[in-house]
């Protein structure tokens, strides 16, 4: 008997699938994870087309996770949304 992932296993994406899939995967890290409005605009920028916008935000949770950085389309410091 051979121990090999179930078809289901190799064909389902998993959460770096999705990852990959969003419009600043090609970004720096750097960017993504900014607490400087600025430094942000490339990454708010690429949200604005991105197929994974809505479930960025609800996976980080960045009002429950103090979270600072790009999600969702919005800059977060602290779990809460800073204000252009």
């Amino acid at each position: 008997m051979h121990n090999q992932p179930s078809e289901a296993a190799v064909t389902t994406p998993g959460p770096l699938d999705r990852r990959s899939r969003a419009a600043c995967a090609h970004l720096s890290p750097r960017s993504v994870f900014t607490r400087i409005p600025a430094e942000s605009e490339p990454v708010l920028r690429a949200c604005g087309r991105c197929p994974i916008r809505r479930r960025c935000e609800a996976v980080v949770d960045p009002s429950h996770t103090w979270f600072d950085g790009v999600s969702g389309g919005r800059l977060w410091r602290n779990g809460r949304e800073v204000t252009r």
